[in-house]
């Protein structure tokens, strides 16, 4: 098993490309997706959110108003800080979890670790590969504000909450610009995949395997 890790910023393209790694065969582990759901009504994540931010943040049916929390930890750090304090080892916990679920399913796997706070938690640090979706910023802010039909300012604010994306370059082993074509990325992800198996029979071989070790958070 390989176990390699994909990020990018707000608007980047991420989940387009996470969505071809896994039609490729990959086993996509999607921290978003494990953060909704550990968050839902009732669970000891979203107990602790409404302990910190109050009921103002519910919406009429007890779940979490993801967008009323969405602008307050946009425009304020701290309160982003807090919110992943608390969410984070919830969702550390879970991605062990489908990690060993992967293995045991195919001790040959590629999984990829879809993590938008890679780099900013420290997980990278463990992983075979980096793959960044990358884009330029001022292509990032003018799909951000297409995407989610927000003003500039709250675009600029959401950007500016996340590491830099030119500073996450520097972070990453494998680039995937998506600011071509689908086609283009797509042919991307499919040479990128085969680097990966590669890679792994490489590993295999070797004896060497580098392991999922959660981080405490940084952001």
């Amino acid at each position: 098993m390989l176990i390699a890790g994909l990020t990018g910023g707000i608007a980047s393209g991420k989940s387009t490309v996470s969505g071809m790694f896994r039609e490729a065969g990959a086993e996509l582990i999607d921290a978003d997706e494990i953060a909704h759901e550990v968050v839902k009504k009732g669970k000891p994540a979203w107990r602790k959110i409404l302990a910190h931010f109050g009921e103002e943040i519910l919406l009429p049916g007890g779940e979490i108003n993801r967008d009323l929390l969405g602008k307050i930890i946009f425009h304020d750090h701290s309160q982003k800080k807090e919110l992943n304090r608390i969410v984070h080892p919830f969702v550390f916990q879970k991605m062990e979890k489908n990690i060993e679920n992967a293995e045991s399913g195919n001790p040959r796997a590629i999984v990829i670790l879809d993590v938008p706070l890679l780099i900013e938690t420290g997980i990278y640090q463990n992983l075979s590969e980096i793959i960044l979706v990358y884009i330029p910023e001022n292509l990032q802010l003018e799909r951000l504000i297409a995407r989610d039909h927000i003003s500039e300012i709250d675009a600029k604010a959401r950007i500016r909450s996340q590491m830099p994306i030119d500073e996450k370059k520097q972070f990453a082993s494998i680039l995937i610009d998506n600011s071509m074509s689908h086609e283009k990325t797509k042919e991307k992800v499919l040479d990128v995949f085969q680097i990966l198996h590669e890679k792994e029979r490489a590993e295999k071989k070797s004896g060497r395997f580098h392991p999922f070790i959660p981080h405490e958070t940084l952001e």
